[in-house]
């Protein structure tokens, strides 16, 4: 199996480390956040990824060439012109996922001790056309999710904005409101399913597809998941991971 990781995003949360460097390349007791993910993914058996860039791109591409792919064979997939946010930055990828059934993709950002391979198992057990990892945890942004854990829409609480079948439901008895951790296992067939083109979100992609295709949630909660965004995160991140 080979995975995608997004490091192309500009990172202001994180200023003023990204006015001179990329997010992915944030360090965390001495091992970038790039590192950590990619050798986290060889934990279960992944060494062949491909890794999108824009901000700061030829420091990722250097520290990697540097670094000899900390043991994985790398690929680059250049989005120096422009940032094509998570579902254009798939799409522009899928040749390198032409044959396969199905790929990990995940946020550059995110530390986590999440058993990938119970997720991994899962989705080739249930066959959907994407397993999305998730919590029970505090978030301004919720997916939502039916009793049998499959996608029926997405909630901002802050402003209420609602998206998805769910908008359509008369009763919302047994919905879930849910975290999204930033990692997802899909199907190859995605790539069929994307109808939309330039800059667009994988989000986006499911709430349009999870009516006819099934969209699954695979709960995490209890595992350590921190999305290291902001300078604070950084300084907790130091205290969970080695």
């Amino acid at each position: 199996m080979k995975a995608m990781i997004l490091a192309a995003g500009l990172g202001t949360r994180l200023k003023p480390f990204t006015d001179h460097h990329p997010k992915a390349l944030a360090m965390v007791n001495g091992k970038s956040l790039l590192e950590r993910n990619i050798v986290y993914l060889q934990q279960f058996g992944i060494d062949e990824v491909i890794v999108n860039v824009h901000h700061f791109a030829d420091q990722i591409i250097n520290t990697i060439s540097a670094n000899n792919g900390w043991g994985s064979v790398v690929t680059i997939s250049d989005e120096t012109k422009a940032v094509l946010e998570t579902g254009g930055g798939l799409q522009k990828a899928a040749w390198y996922f032409k044959g396969d059934t199905d790929f990990v993709l995940m946020n550059a950002d995110i530390l986590t001790n999440m058993d990938l391979g119970n997720m991994i198992k899962a989705h080739q057990q249930n066959k959907p056309l994407a397993t999305l990892a998730v919590s029970e945890r505090d978030s301004s942004r919720y997916l939502l999710f039916n009793n049998a854990m499959q996608l029926v829409g997405w909630r901002n609480n802050s402003t209420g904005e609602e998206k998805g079948p769910v908008l359509r439901a008369n009763d919302r008895v047994g919905i879930q409101s849910m975290a999204f951790s930033g990692i997802h296992v899909i199907s190859a067939t995605i790539f069929s399913a994307i109808k939309r083109e330039g800059k667009f979100s994988m989000i986006d992609v499911y709430l349009d597809a999870c009516e006819n295709d099934a969209v699954q949630g695979f709960n995490h909660t209890g595992a350590i998941l921190l999305d290291v965004g902001k300078p604070e995160s950084l300084e907790k991140a130091a205290t969970l991971f080695n």
